[in-house]
């Protein structure tokens, strides 16, 4: 049995726990990283990565199917699912092994196996004790179900299943219309099914700006992926071919499979964290601004607290978390500020507030709002696809918040997350030149417009 003390221990090596663990080890600290299944977490082996390089196979599928339309004579001969998944592991085997390699360099000490919080700055892994100045908890996520669904893993999936399928189901019912929900809609209905949302609220994504939703629902529809709003899942049956699901407003749905994309909720039951004084609620760990738990010593961070369930802020979070255990001077994440995606066909991108979260805060009367069409920007046209740029600002102030839907919008949220950031207004971003042809002008364009000067813009 070994005891063994360090500065700090970190229990779970997804992208907060090797983040912290990363930073820490830069600053100079001894890090022991605890991890039960491999490093790198969800994100990595069983959300971000995977997901979007099946969304980039149905891109490409897509894009053969179209092709016509741009001139090229191409023919897609079908989806080989042992040669799709070949290619999303190679992604996720190469990224992990540059991951192993980077925590190898910094010298933190990899522990396998499943720890338990102990004592208060203690962790426990078989008979083996770690003892940090410090302790980080990082134990993560797991895909949620709802009250009476059970998950059987062939008829009925968590998205941790869905990724690993070896066929395309012919027809595919998605529980949940957020995030998770929508991309599998995206990539199904890219590899030929035929695919059907149910989603409780009124909108899809319905965190995003309702523009965004109602946005993406058009595409949708334009796509043929349905969907079925403000209706509740109320039961299940199996069926010869696959399963029926019951809602309640009195429709069923049938479909091959049933992908449930309820969200995900926090890895901490039976883990020592109550009984060693750290404050939960509803499984998560409650922390301060600081990712401070109840505990002096204990931090937390990633999707086991109650933040934004993206890795990007769970790195920022350990990044966080290291440097105030290595005596730097740290602010607060503005959670308002972390750019958001939807990787689905076409794409959904936001920072900062929407406008009924600004009109919450400020009123009415002291918002505006202008909504640029991606139909005038070029490298849209030339891509083919519609959406739009949404600015959300203050009368004579900031800019609150931009929410824009359309292929690749994604790779414009990094500007957009500055101009919030950094409280920018219309006119100073108005001021910056845009690359001509690039997505990018429509960013250009929405902030000429509502600084008062605007260019390709029908006043």
């Amino acid at each position: 049995m070994a005891d063994q003390h360090v500065d700090l221990v970190v229990l779970g090596g997804g992208s907060g726990g090797y983040a912290a663990s990363l930073r820490a080890a830069e600053l100079g600290k001894s890090v022991v990283l605890i991890e039960k299944d491999k490093v790198g977490g969800t994100c990595l082996h069983r959300g971000c990565i995977p997901t979007k390089a099946l969304l980039h196979a149905g891109e490409v599928a897509d894009s053969a199917r179209e092709a016509s339309q741009f001139g090229v004579n191409a023919t897609l001969n079908g989806i080989d699912i042992p040669a799709v998944q070949a290619y999303k592991t190679g992604v996720v085997d190469r990224l992990y092994k540059g991951l192993q390699g980077l925590i190898k360099s910094r010298k933190i000490t990899i522990v396998e196996g499943e720890g338990r919080l102990s004592g208060p700055k203690t962790v426990t892994v078989g008979g083996d004790t770690y003892t940090g100045t410090n302790v980080v908890l990082a134990t993560g996520s797991y895909a949620r179900s709802l009250p009476g669904l059970e998950i059987d893993g062939t008829r009925v999936l968590t998205s941790d299943q869905a990724l690993n399928l070896d066929r395309v189901p012919a027809s595919a019912i998605i529980l949940g219309g957020g995030v998770i929900g929508c991309e599998f809609a995206s990539v199904w209905k890219s590899f030929g099914s035929t695919v059907t949302i149910v989603e409780a609220f009124d909108h899809l994504v319905p965190t995003e700006d309702e523009a965004n939703s109602k946005l993406l629902e058009r595409a949708f529809r334009k796509r043929g992926i349905a969907y079925k709003l403000g209706a509740r899942y109320e039961r299940l049956e199996y069926t010869d071919s696959g399963v029926r699901i019951y809602l309640s407003n009195g429709e069923t749905v049938e479909g091959e499979i049933l992908l449930v994309a309820v969200g995900r909720g926090p890895v901490s039951a039976g883990l020592g964290f109550e009984e060693n004084g750290v404050t939960t609620d509803r499984g998560f760990v409650v922390v301060d601004e600081y990712c401070r738990t109840s505990v002096p010593g204990i931090y937390a961070v990633g999707d086991l607290i109650p933040t934004l369930q993206l890795a990007h802020v769970g790195f920022a979070e350990g990044i966080l978390v290291a440097e105030q255990i290595g005596g730097l001077k740290v602010a607060p994440i503005d959670y308002a500020g972390v750019p958001r995606i939807t990787y689905s066909d076409p794409e959904v991108a936001s920072v900062g507030l929407t406008e009924a979260a600004a009109v919450a805060r400020l009123g009415a009367d002291k918002i505006t709002t202008l909504t640029y069409d991606l139909g005038g920007n070029g490298k849209s046209q030339i891509l083919k696809t519609q959406g739009a740029v949404k600015l959300v600002a203050e009368k004579d102030g900031p800019v609150l918040g931009v929410h824009m839907v359309g292929a690749r919008v994604g790779e414009l949220i990094a500007e957009a997350q500055l101009i919030y950031n950094w409280e920018a207004l219309p006119g100073e971003v108005a001021e910056l030149i845009h690359p001509h042809p690039t997505q990018s002008e429509a960013l250009g364009e929405a902030h000429l417009a509502l600084a008062g000067k605007p260019l390709h813009v029908h006043s």
